[in-house]
């Protein structure tokens, strides 16, 4: 079933970006993605250097979406997590519901510390989204309220 789109307000937007800024500082992570699961970034904070932030967002959405469907093979429901460790840099990522919150990390963290601490932080980035996600669910159906009034003949006299 397809979710409802939702629209993240300014203040909401802000305080996201606060938290992942946060994120980024106490992990001392590279960089810090906000991405829904259809792989477009909400948000980043950090050292992007000549990163192709949109391609590399894409493809952590997929890769979750290819775990998620290993998961399934397997008989869990899903991953909350995943793990790419390289040589010199590595990448979590945790499933925050419909979005993802991906740190690019190096050798001047630890896995374990970005663990902790990406989980607090994805606990207030969830709570955001909630938020917003209530804020559209209330604002579409005051909005439908409004309009259900309107009837195809009051629409088809006003253009004719």
């Amino acid at each position: 079933m397809a979710q409802m789109p939702f629209i993240i307000q300014e203040q909401q937007f802000q305080r996201m970006k606060s938290v992942i800024a946060r994120l980024c500082v106490e992990c001392a992570a590279r960089v810090v993605f906000l991405v829904d699961r259809d792989g477009q970034t909400i948000a980043f904070h950090g050292d992007i250097g000549d990163m192709d932030t949109t391609s590399f967002s894409s493809l952590a959405a997929g890769n979750v979406a290819a775990t998620s469907s290993m998961a399934k093979l397997i008989g869990e429901e899903t991953f909350p997590s995943v793990v790419h460790e390289g040589e010199r840099e590595s990448i979590f990522i945790s499933v925050i519901g419909r979005s993802l919150l991906v740190v690019v990390f190096d050798e001047n963290s630890t896995l374990g510390l970005v663990k902790i601490r990406a989980k607090k932080a994805s606990h207030e980035v969830a709570a955001i989204l909630e938020e917003a996600v209530s804020e559209s669910s209330a604002f579409a159906m005051s909005q439908n309220s409004v309009f259900s009034e309107i009837t195809d003949e009051d629409i088809d006299s006003l253009f004719s």
